[in-house]
């Protein structure tokens, strides 16, 4: 293939990357929430009262960067930590109402964002996207 269609590809994924994540990050600042927390959030309506270490795996992220989202999902009453019944050492993190309330909102934004996405391209070419997308995912891994 020639330098410049895979300079093309590069530039356009760079291009739609940026802006869906500005999109994405603008809707969710509706609902008081950062690119990230939403990531966490879902994995605790998937499995609420999990550990800090726990998200960390589930996020890829540092511990860090855990602890700032967990303190700013407090501070806002999307989620609260208890201490584990079995081991007080252990802190858990559990949804508060408001925070499971977020679920179906922030599920709404993320498939219109999809929607917006995907809007011209045809079952058949999202089949093939997908493949694509998959090898150049593996590609970096």
């Amino acid at each position: 293939m020639n330098n410049k269609v895979d300079c093309d590809i590069r530039e356009s994924l760079d291009k739609v990357s940026s802006r869906m994540r500005r999109d994405y990050s603008e809707s969710l600042r509706e609902l008081n929430l950062y690119v990230g927390q939403d990531n966490l959030l879902y994995r605790l309506w998937r499995e609420d009262g999990i550990t800090q270490m726990q998200l960390c795996d589930h996020l890829k992220c540092e511990p860090p960067t855990v602890t700032n989202m967990v303190k700013s999902l407090e501070q806002n009453g999307f989620i609260q930590r208890k201490r584990d019944e079995q081991d007080a050492r252990v802190m858990r993190i559990y949804l508060t109402d408001k925070g499971r309330a977020l679920e179906q909102p922030v599920d709404a934004k993320w498939k219109h964002q999809q929607e917006k996405l995907l809007h011209s391209i045809s079952p058949e070419e999202r089949l093939v996207l997908r493949e694509l997308m998959m090898r150049m995912e593996r590609n970096l891994f």
